[in-house]
């Protein structure tokens, strides 16, 4: 009998294989060919399973911000049983941060796509470009969340913030990447600015000197 194939299976290979050989190459000198041989596979397999370099190429960044969604769960979860607005935030933007193989090939790979879908009106056309959208979004309502439990300083714009928060991020990134700066020090620009706009937390109330606990 033979063998069933994964189509699903196969078609995350593939696009793992195009996130691997575009961290070598360069997103915009990948090609199909490239893919397969980092495949393992037939270039005709390839096609088949995406008809054009461009379906290939959002496929392959779509798998890649799956990747990175996990990794904003993990820092998430790592945060603590019940994390804050201000905890998930940093976690999301700490997220993107080129600081292992795995941020820098993702950082360097969604860099790319934006440039090329400067040029390129095909993938300029694709649904990936709305993801930073949601990424505002998401850290726009977690400041209004803040904002509502009186952990923002007053007068903070939580839309206006959020867009400048993962812009920071964005450059931060960029600048890990070409070298002007080591992670640390990234880490430490994105942690004094979210100190600027956070209240610091209230300490828990002491007992009065002289008193012992639960008198």
């Amino acid at each position: 009998m033979p063998k069933r194939v994964d189509h699903a299976e196969r078609r995350t290979e593939i696009a793992e294989a195009l996130v691997r050989a575009a961290g070598r190459l360069g997103l915009h000198a990948v090609g199909m060919r490239d893919v397969a041989a980092e495949a393992g596979v037939s270039l005709r397999l390839v096609q088949y399973y995406f008809q054009s370099k461009e379906k290939l190429l959002l496929f392959g960044l779509r798998h890649l911000a799956e990747q990175f969604g996990e990794r904003v769960a993990a820092r998430v979860r790592a945060a603590g049983d019940d994390p804050g607005p201000r905890e998930m935030i940093e976690a999301l933007l700490l997220a993107a941060l080129p600081i292992d193989a795995e941020s820098r090939v993702f950082h360097h790979l969604y860099t790319s796509y934006a440039v090329l879908a400067m040029t390129d009106e095909a993938l300029a056309a694709q649904p990936f470009i709305k993801d930073p959208d949601t990424a505002e979004a998401t850290v726009a309502r977690l400041l209004r969340q803040a904002a509502e439990a009186g952990r923002l300083r007053p007068g903070t714009d939580a839309g206006a913030e959020a867009v400048g928060l993962l812009a920071m991020s964005a450059g931060l990134g960029t600048s890990i990447l070409v070298g002007q700066r080591d992670a640390e020090s990234a880490t430490g620009v994105l942690r004094y600015h979210l100190d600027r706009i956070f209240q610091p937390p209230v300490p828990a109330p002491h007992d009065p000197p002289g008193q012992a606990p639960g008198d």
